[in-house]
Order: C-alpha cells, then sequence, then structure tokens
C-alpha cells in the first residue's frame, strides 16, 4: 500500500471487502468504464489527438484502460493507482502494459513520458487537485479531465452530501472551478463536454420492476432537461464532466 497518502486505506477496502460488495463493484466500474473511455475519444477525436502512450493516474482495476484499448485507441496503456489490490487487478488485464503503486502525489517519470493522461473521477477525491494535475500534465502532452459537477441543488441535499462522503469525494466542483484549476495548473481546456448518464447507469442496483420504473422516469427527466437547458441542469443536479486540457503555450486547435 501506498502508506505516504493517508487515503489509501479507503480506497484499498474497495477492494478487499466482502466477496458479493467487490463483485457488485466490478461491475460497477466496467460499466461506468464505457462511458469513461467514449468521452476521452470523443474529446480526444475532436482535437485530431491519436495518442502512442496513454497513462491514467488512479487507475482503480483498470476497466477504464481496458475499455479504451477494446477501441483500439490509446497506444501503449499505463496506469499508476495508491490501492495495492487495484493494482494487482489491473495487472490481470493483458491489455495494460504496465501498472504501477504510486504515492497518490509524485509520478516517477520523466516529463513528457506519455502523450496522453488520463484523470477520470481522480481530482473529486484528493485534497489538492491542483498540484495532482500539474504533476499529470508534467509527464503528459495532453491531459483528459473528468469529474462529477456536485455544486448543485441536488448534491446539497443531506442525502446527496452522505452519499459524496461514503463514495471518498473531498471536492465539489463547478464547471467553472474545473476550468480555473486547469489555469492553476499551467493549462487551457480545449474541449469539453457533459453526461447526465445513460439509462443503464441510473437502473444499476435497482432490483424491482418498480425501482427500475423509478430511474428510468428520473433518468429521462435529468436526460431531458439537460438537452434543453444544461446550465440549469448542472445547478439542478450532479452531470459528469469531462475536459481536455492542453498546455496554455500549445497550439490553438480548431474544435
Amino acid at each position: 500500500m501506498a502508506d505516504s497518502d493517508p487515503l489509501a486505506p479507503f480506497y484499498e477496502d474497495t477492494y478487499t471487502r466482502d466477496p458479493a460488495a467487490s463483485a457488485r463493484g466490478a461491475r460497477w466500474r466496467a460499466l461506468s468504464a464505457v462511458g469513461k473511455a467514449e468521452h476521452v475519444l470523443t474529446l480526444c477525436e475532436r482535437a485530431g489527438l491519436t495518442p502512442r502512450s496513454t497513462l491514467e493516474v488512479g487507475c482503480g482495476d483498470g476497466a477504464v484502460l481496458s475499455a479504451l484499448h477494446a477501441r483500439g485507441f490509446g497506444g501503449r496503456l499505463a496506469g499508476v493507482e495508491i490501492a495495492q489490490r487495484a493494482v494487482q487487478s489491473a495487472r490481470g488485464r493483458a491489455e495494460i502494459d504496465t501498472v504501477e503503486l504510486y504515492d497518490g502525489e509524485h509520478l516517477a517519470m520523466d516529463d513528457g513520458a506519455y502523450e496522453l493522461g488520463v484523470l477520470c473521477h481522480v481530482l473529486e477525491h484528493v485534497r489538492e487537485p491542483a498540484r495532482l494535475l500539474t504533476e499529470v500534465a508534467r509527464v503528459c502532452g495532453a491531459v483528459v479531465v473528468e469529474v462529477p459537477l456536485e455544486d448543485n441543488l441536488s448534491a446539497r441535499r443531506p442525502a446527496g452530501r452522505e452519499h459524496s462522503a461514503e463514495v471518498g469525494h473531498l471536492q465539489r466542483f463547478s464547471r467553472g472551478a474545473v476550468h480555473a484549476l486547469a489555469a492553476q495548473a499551467g493549462l487551457r481546456v480545449a474541449g469539453e463536454l457533459e453526461d447526465p448518464l445513460p439509462l443503464e447507469v441510473h437502473r444499476f442496483g435497482a432490483r424491482s420492476r418498480s425501482a427500475r420504473a423509478r430511474a428510468s422516469v428520473k433518468w429521462g427527466a435529468r436526460a431531458g432537461l439537460h438537452s434543453l437547458a444544461p446550465p440549469l441542469a448542472r445547478r439542478a443536479f450532479t452531470v459528469h464532466y469531462a475536459c481536455l486540457c492542453l498546455p496554455v503555450d500549445a497550439r490553438p486547435m480548431v474544435l
């Protein structure tokens, strides 16, 4: 375990809990990885990026890297993670070239070692997100960041705050906060997208017919509002936000 990171035991427990919970977590990560990988591909395709090497920081069990490989994207794939059990799981995926344990702060890699970095639902979990983003930008030529936008009415409810605490969220981001974070790291947002999440994600864990029906209604309402009025949707409930970040002195791209 990465003992220098006080958060490591929290995430280690995610992979060492009882078998039923671990299996459910693996199914959730595999389902979520589909959309996350699509976001990476979409942003890079818009910018004309076809990386020959990709590093995911906070790669978990490697589900996102595996999903990228399945789409023939990313070139040489590598990951780092703070939880030893997750590292072991990710190393079991033959499509990932290397997976290493790291301390949650420092990457033991040269400047510009990778063409693309991926920080997917990581920055909301760390105490100093700008510091980590700066370190990833040092190692990677471009960085895709994805976070939940939790600066909204729904996430401020007691139930919303409780859920965020349960899953280890330390930051509550808005779209503007992510742009500011990128600027702190010497980056600019070169492309962005939002996702109110697909129906199968909303229905995950809904076991009864009535629960599935409620999840479907929730999905329909959120997807509809986000389609009609994205700013209003962001103020009302959590959407997932992904952006491609490039160095401020990089050549501007036509998106």
